[in-house]
């Protein structure tokens, strides 16, 4: 909050809307504004069950229901007045036996019910684009001829510009919740807390990704409530509240507008009530709190559509329609009214031919007066289900260029001049790996010290600034690794041939070289570029049989082919060297205060013919790993500390913000109601709490994957970022790795920030053309990189989850234990033991569950589900579910392609 008497340009803009409110009063008590009035109206999207998401509850009944339902609200506040425990018990569902609901229960669900099947037969036209079709104008028409407006139009530029540097409007990404698509969010302008915009019409045609400026509206569209449950006053209630907080402003300083952290449960958000809140800036008695309806928060401008706009789904025909409906997999993407003659030639006839295709499609409208989208179709991918155009269809959707390189891309590395080293230098990557860009030396020298080394691919020489390589590398940002192939940020010809680092060939590189102790104490430093050639390729697991067998003596077959001038005995000792100074490394960045999460990662093994998955596994994270691993980090920071010092206005840096703080404090709250001794504090901290053994069975690594879990929730992203634009060096530090400086360098094929780097580097030494970027060129490039990163990491979630789908298809039903990660009032998520991926089970759709029943004290929930036994005569069986149970799940095929859910099954009598 605000020290009092001090105002903020927001709470000056909150006094303007209680002025414009007091004159609109004469309005609003002769009815209901325009601008409310279409707030009303219902999002005609419909969720993945078919149930229609409306904006306003209040809105969609009937005179009568909204009495009844204010009543309800009456009787509920009566019941709840003296109850001040954070304490919260409430049946939540009974999944198998409805009417044994409580009496309150059932009239809230009949209304709902009542309420759906009404808005259901009229939303059903709209579902399929009937509402909305060209053909049917006159349908829509309101009073004046027009069709209805169903969102706000953008404001202007110029307004938009004004209001963000008065503070009216915020400007953030937006987020839409993939399992609820009528949530989304924005961050707050100081990044610690979000903002919630709730329904699709507050969203005003945004897609998932897009940088939007949101408006807060005017007083008289909140809805108003001091329950904590979030229930809306009648129109009475909410007048007298406003009344009493308006003559709160007269008495004191002006109020801020406080936007709470989204609730941590969102993607079950039930009440938004502290999306605002109303309070004096004096002593606080009692807060009010505002409610969001659909338009408390709206966005009111696009500032950049990130959002590819196109989509993978499927096409329904639409009888005496000029137009098919496409429906989108991803829900967060609206229904697509698509031109009859963009469908293939034969889809009028034969549209049943077509039930199980997969098409691509490009959104080129979105009017303000429809609820559906125009487009395009761009290609038909084949059937879904079927692992290459489900691929496709993903990379199209991220827009991961994944088309062949030009002749005129390549027409710059016809020229080559290499020379020669001899030199002990090896790389050690994954044994399918076809793009080496790191490689490793290390020589013992007489006074006891190693000289050691790390090369990397000297990209920047070929990949000159400004050629047409250029163009296509800086857009496409970084490789994109896929369960089945690479999507590669650069030609074939220069990832697998001419940079990469293959063994037993002339290759260009960039060197880091340390005089360094065995305690791992750098002595010296030295940057150039160089020659060099790689003696072996070694695989991780190699290196890693070096490792574990120090003394044995490796054969020629057991390795891949060795460079005859560098015997086999020489490459196990670099390595035991290399092993020895990197644990030293490790053990001092560690006690220094850094931090590692380490996230379950799923590997497959697959039919070299058909590519299809033969099995899966967690990848283990071994020393070899993590050798490669240290020596990569200190080249990183060698080279951000050298660039920074040389071009200060120009570094192009990584910074990694801390945790935000609302939800480190929440989390601290849960883990020591749970018994956790976790430390917060600091990353140090935290990286020790998790090392601490939880447990000493066989669950202890599953307990430190689950709470390795929750801290990583409050966790931001790494960024790169331009020194020039930041400017404050307190903001450069790298949160996990706790360090002041780090950049990108050591990955050159893959990532375009290390060019970027690499041509910093070589501009710094005289080695390299003269550097022709400004202060706002690295930025921009940098802003690039972030997204297309965000990018490279959802997709390669995404054919990982494909894979292990069609895994589950063709293997399962899978049985495993799992352990419970979090718990939500309907359902709860699991960590599945066996393949180490996670997933949600749903209270309403366990078969044999009687009733479940939910329980939250302070931050911990807790669900109690009642079994129907298996003989009638005893009990209902109870298992309690809270974080860190064991559970038995079995992974079994969905009837939608490519989807798998997660079955509870069923406890022995009389275990709890």
């Amino acid at each position: 909050m605000k020290s009092r008497g001090e105002e903020s340009s927001q709470s000056m803009y909150m006094e303007k809307l209680s002025i414009r409110n007091a004159q609109q009063d004469c309005e609003r008590q002769q009815g209901v504004c325009d601008r409310q009035r279409r707030g009303q109206r219902r999002d005609t999207t419909t969720s993945h069950d078919g149930d229609i998401e409306s904006g306003e509850e209040l809105g969609s009944l009937k005179p009568n229901e909204v009495k009844k339902q204010q009543k309800q609200q009456r009787r509920f506040k009566d019941s709840n007045k003296d109850g001040t425990s954070k304490e919260t018990d409430s049946f939540v569902g009974h999944p198998q036996s409805p009417k044994k609901a409580s009496p309150s229960g059932q009239e809230q669900d009949k209304m709902k019910k009542s309420k759906k099947k009404m808005l259901h037969q009229e939303e059903e036209k709209n579902r399929e684009g009937i509402a909305n079709s060209p053909a049917d104008k006159n349908k829509n028409k309101g009073g004046r001829g027009q069709k209805k407006q169903v969102f706000e139009p953008y404001m202007t530029t110029e307004d938009v510009s004004h209001g963000l540097k008065r503070g009216e409007l915020i400007q953030g990404q937006i987020r839409i919740n993939p399992k609820k698509y009528h949530e989304a969010f924005i961050p707050s302008p100081d990044d610690t807390r979000d903002i919630f915009l709730d329904g699709i019409v507050a969203r005003n045609r945004a897609l998932n990704g897009d940088v939007v400026v949101v408006q807060i509206l005017p007083q008289e569209q909140w809805k108003v409530n001091t329950d904590c449950e979030g229930a809306s006053e009648s129109e009475t209630q909410k007048e007298h509240i406003m009344q009493r907080a308006q003559k709160k402003r007269e008495r004191a300083p002006s109020p801020d507008v406080i936007v709470e952290d989204q609730c941590s449960d969102q993607e079950e958000l039930i009440s938004k009530q502290k999306n605002i809140t109303l309070m004096d800036t004096g002593t606080v008695k009692k807060g009010i709190t505002l409610l969001p309806s659909s338009f408390v928060y709206q966005v009111v401008y696009i500032v950049e559509k990130k959002h590819s706009r196109a989509a993978t789904g499927f096409l329904k025909f639409l009888p005496d329609k000029p137009f098919a409906m496409f429906s989108p997999v991803d829900h967060r993407v609206p229904r697509i009214n698509v031109p009859l003659r963009d469908c293939p030639e034969d889809f009028r006839s034969r549209s049943g031919d077509y039930t199980n295709t997969l098409f691509i499609c490009r959104i080129t409208n979105w009017a303000a007066d429809s609820n559906f989208a125009e487009g395009q179709l761009a290609k038909t991918l084949g059937q879904a289900g079927e692992i290459e155009p489900e691929t496709e269809g993903i990379l199209t959707e991220y827009d991961v260029d994944f088309s062949d390189f030009s002749n005129e891309d390549l027409k710059d590395l016809t020229s080559l001049f290499l020379m020669f080293r001899t030199e002990c230098i090896f790389t050690i990557d994954p044994a399918t790996a076809r793009d080496l860009d790191d490689a490793l030396s290390c020589k013992q020298l007489p006074d006891g010290n190693f000289e050691v080394g790390v090369h990397i691919a000297d990209v920047s020489y070929f990949v000159e600034q400004d050629n047409a390589l250029d163009a296509v590398a800086s857009q496409r940002a970084t490789s994109v690794y896929m369960v089945q192939k690479v999507i590669p940020m650069l030609p074939r010809l220069l990832c697998e041939e001419l940079c990469s680092l293959n063994p037993l060939t002339d290759r260009l590189t960039f060197s880091v070289i340390w005089k360094i102790t065995p305690e791992g104490k750098i002595l010296s430093e030295w940057f150039g570029r160089t020659v060099i050639r790689s003696c072996v390729k070694l695989s991780y697991d190699h290196a890693q049989s070096m490792i574990e067998a120090p003394e044995k003596l490796f054969s020629a077959e057991e390795l891949p082919p060795v460079d005859p001038m560098h015997p086999i005995d020489e490459i196990h000792q670099a390595v035991l060297n290399l092993h020895s100074i990197a644990k030293n490394l490790r053990a001092q960045r560690f006690s220094g205060g850094a931090l590692r999460l380490d996230q379950i990662k799923l590997s497959f093994t697959l039919d070299k013919e058909t590519m299809m998955p033969q099995g899966c596994y967690v990848y283990q994270y071994r020393d070899s790993n993590k050798l490669v691993e240290e020596f990569m980090l200190l080249a990183n920071m060698a080279t951000a500390s050298h660039i920074y010092r040389k071009f200060p206005e120009l570094a192009l840096l990584r910074r990694h913000p801390p945790p935000k703080t609302k939800m480190v404090d929440e989390l601290q709250e849960l883990c020591d109601q749970l018994g956790i001794d976790i430390d917060l504090s600091s990353a140090g901290a935290l990286h020790k709490s998790l090392n601490t053994t939880l447990g000493d069975d066989e669950y202890t690594s599953a307990r430190k994957e689950v709470l390795t879990h929750m801290c990583s929730r409050p966790m931001q992203m790494a960024l790169y970022f331009c020194t020039g634009v930041l400017k404050q060096e307190q903001f450069f530090k790298h949160y996990a790795l706790n360090v002041p400086l780090y950049t990108h360098f050591t990955s050159p094929i893959r990532r375009y920030a290390d060019i970027i780097v690499h041509r910093l580097l070589a501009s710094s030494l005289n080695c390299g053309p003269r550097l022709g970027l400004s202060t706002e060129e690295v930025e921009k490039q940098a802003s690039h990189c972030n997204d297309k990163k965000t990018v490279s990491k959802r997709v390669q979630e995404l054919s990982s989850e494909l894979f292990f789908g069609v895994f589950v298809k063709e293997c399962g039903p899978l049985d495993s234990e799992a352990m419970v990660m979090g718990v939500l009032d309907q359902s709860f998520d699991v960590l599945v033991l066996r393949y180490g991926v996670q997933k949600r089970v749903y209270c309403k759709s366990i078969a044999g569950l009687d009733t479940f029943h939910h329980r939250k004290v302070g931050k911990k929930s807790e669900l109690t589900l009642l079994w129907t036994p298996e003989d009638l005569e005893n009990p209902p069986v109870e298992q309690v579910i809270s974080i860190f149970t064991l559970v038995e799940v079995q992974l079994k095929a969905d009837g939608a392609p490519m989807k798998y859910s997660a079955l509870l099954k069923r406890p022995e009598d009389g275990m709890s």
